[in-house]
């Protein structure tokens, strides 16, 4: 469909991310508006993108942003720490006026990072994420404008995302690097109070990473940030709100094969998922 035959009716908010992570993200975004229609699409195919190329990253979350224009929605999320740290800005800036000035693609971190001085009580924040989102450096620049004095430390988790993808988010495995990692970013510093954990595939991990972090450290997992963030920006952008559709559905795709997808969502989303598989 050429650029400018976009559909003009209203549509379904699209939630996309590079696998299941971003479940974690859509579960708490239909909590917070249950009546809307989502879309959610896992490039399952090409996961995980945390240590693909910054080119890379771009040209498959660009593929997966003009895939849901063409399906009706006229605000995507990405639900994803790569793709917004290395993808989401390009994406504004070069193409949204190409595709469709009117319509939104909106990430994960701008929300978190202003949620950040809610939790901290001394500024020593902790970041965990892919190799591709901590190199990006994302959190550290938007850190340093939002708040003055603030220390930011950060892991790059290589094998956290990995894990989460093959199913192994219960096994001594995810454990061992839960905890190696982890060691290692409070050695760094010891006085960090708030956690954020940089990749929508984490909260998956949340329970080892308590066991892991010091007593008191907060954990800002995203999902209810972002939900809350989401439904801040449809309250100031009624005609953005107006172009969602609401019957209360969502709509599942993905790149892999739909019954793998499928059988792990209904476990995490707590209720039958039937994906649909789809190439880009």
């Amino acid at each position: 469909m050429p650029d400018n035959l976009l559909p003009s009716a209203p549509g379904p908010i699209g939630v996309f991310d590079s696998g299941y992570g971003g479940l974690t993200i859509l579960h708490s975004l239909q909590r917070s508006l249950p009546d809307a229609d989502f879309m959610y699409l896992g490039d399952n195919a090409r996961a995980p993108y945390g240590s693909r190329s910054f080119a890379t990253v771009y040209r498959f979350t660009l593929e997966a942003v003009e895939y849901l224009f063409r399906q009706g929605c006229h605000l995507v999320i990405l639900a994803c720490n790569t793709a917004s740290s290395k993808a989401l800005r390009s994406i504004q800036q070069r193409d949204l006026p190409r595709l469709d000035a009117s319509r939104r693609v909106l990430g994960v971190i701008r929300p978190t990072v202003e949620a950040v001085g809610e939790y901290s009580r001394n500024g020593h924040i902790g970041l965990v994420g892919t190799p591709g989102t901590v190199a990006s450096q994302s959190y550290d620049i938007e850190i340093a404008k939002a708040y003055s004095g603030f220390r930011l430390s950060s892991r790059a988790c290589k094998l956290w995302a990995a894990l989460v993808e093959a199913r192994e988010a219960d096994g001594p495995g995810a454990d061992y690097f839960v905890r190696s990692d982890l060691e290692a970013l409070f050695a760094e510093d010891a006085e960090i109070d708030s956690l954020i954990l940089g990749c929508t595939h984490y909260p998956l991990l949340l329970d080892k990473i308590r066991k892991y972090i010091p007593q008191g450290v907060e954990v800002l997992s995203q999902g209810d940030i972002v939900a809350a963030s989401l439904v801040d920006y449809l309250r100031r952008h009624p005609d953005m709100d107006a172009r969602i559709t609401r019957g209360g559905s969502t709509r599942y795709l993905t790149t892999e094969e739909a019954s793998a997808f499928s059988e792990l969502a209904t476990m995490f989303m707590g209720h039958p998922v039937k994906a649909e598989k789809i190439e880009l």
